[in-house]
């Protein structure tokens, strides 16, 4: 199989370095495997673009002066690899991995999911089993979101309620096996796409900046009749949420509107107001439970303020009237 893999980068200098190491070790030891490997960087100010030219010469990267966000970032990588275009180039490849740079590619991942789309040329794709650096499961699959999810995620609940299906998630047991299960959708941190269904359902949609792209995406493929799968053999390391455990206001504004856009995409109109009337309430109740830290001395001014001022940002565009396109127009 010929692979293209696109990886997009923002200030993460090592873990890129490690994340390249790893897919190349892997891609080495996969026989029949041959990549062509992008990286896309968005703008970074710690010299990520540098190390990549000097310590992957074989990579081609694309240093980029401004940020144009995972689904932007994604798409520079995927046009240049041929995919997208009506009629398939010389070059394409066979299939795209979308893969974060925060990720360790583990021994035989690369094997289990480029052996199952050809095993499966019915599959449109295909996500991995993502570990935390403990080992300790990572969901990285997901029936695609419902208003119970979307109130499990502003109200604080019982954790066995969080990992259950009304939160979206599949039982842990069906990443234990090495047998594929079906799927809605996988996290973007590690994604592998067959090349006609990416002509089919599209590239990503550029409206999100960040977070839910892939959501939408795999949205558009299940609808274009590309079923998903998880293959959990295909073992990868996310050190996701290192430097995410803190309260930051943008990503979280960026967060709730680029749901808001799922949301008004493919929800009826009833399930969208009652989404909007969710997180209206999900705001105050954030709000005044930031206020209670505050008098608690849990948060100091500054962080309230940081806290309130983008819940009231998440409030105001709720008001706003639904202008994204739906699929069906």
């Amino acid at each position: 199989m010929n692979l293209g893999v696109v990886i997009v980068s923002y200030n993460v200098r090592e873990l890129l370095r490690g994340c390249l190491t790893s897919l190349f070790a892997d891609i080495t030891r996969t026989p029949g495997l041959a990549a062509q490997v992008v990286v896309v960087d968005n703008d970074s100010a710690d010299g990520s673009a540098d190390m990549v030219a000097a310590a992957f010469p074989q990579v081609r990267l694309f240093a980029n002066k401004e940020n144009l966000g995972f689904a932007g970032g994604n798409n520079q990588g995927l046009r240049h690899l041929g995919f997208g275009e009506t009629e398939p180039s010389a070059h394409r490849p066979d299939a795209a991995l979308l893969l974060n740079p925060d990720t360790e590619v583990q021994p035989g991942a690369m094997a289990a999911m480029t052996g199952f789309l050809s095993e499966h040329p019915a599959a449109g794709g295909c996500g991995a089993r993502l570990d935390y650096p403990d080992g300790s499961l990572q969901h990285s699959a997901f029936h695609f979101p419902g208003l119970m999810q979307l109130f499990l995620d502003l109200y604080p609940v019982h954790h066995r309620l969080l990992d259950s299906r009304l939160n979206g998630r599949y039982p842990r047991r069906l990443y234990d096996g090495d047998r594929p299960f079906a799927i809605d959708f996988a996290l973007g941190a590690a994604l592998m796409v067959r090349a006609e269904a990416i002509t089919d359902a599209g590239l990503l949609d550029e409206g999100y900046f960040m977070y839910a792209e892939e959501m939408d995406w795999q949205h558009r493929l299940q609808a274009a009749g590309w079923p998903l799968y998880c293959v959990p053999s295909a073992r990868i390391t996310h050190y996701e949420g290192q430097s995410a455990r803190q309260f930051r206001g943008r990503m979280t504004v960026a967060l709730w509107r680029s749901r808001l856009r799922y949301y008004d995409r493919y929800y009826p109109a009833w399930k969208r107001r009652a989404a909007r009337w969710l997180i209206a309430r999900g705001m105050k109740s954030k709000a005044n439970a930031a206020r209670a830290a505050n008098a608690h001395g849990e948060i100091d001014e500054q962080q309230l303020g940081e806290q309130l001022d983008a819940y009231r940002q998440v409030a105001g565009f709720l008001q706003t009237n639904n202008n994204h396109a739906r699929p069906s127009d």
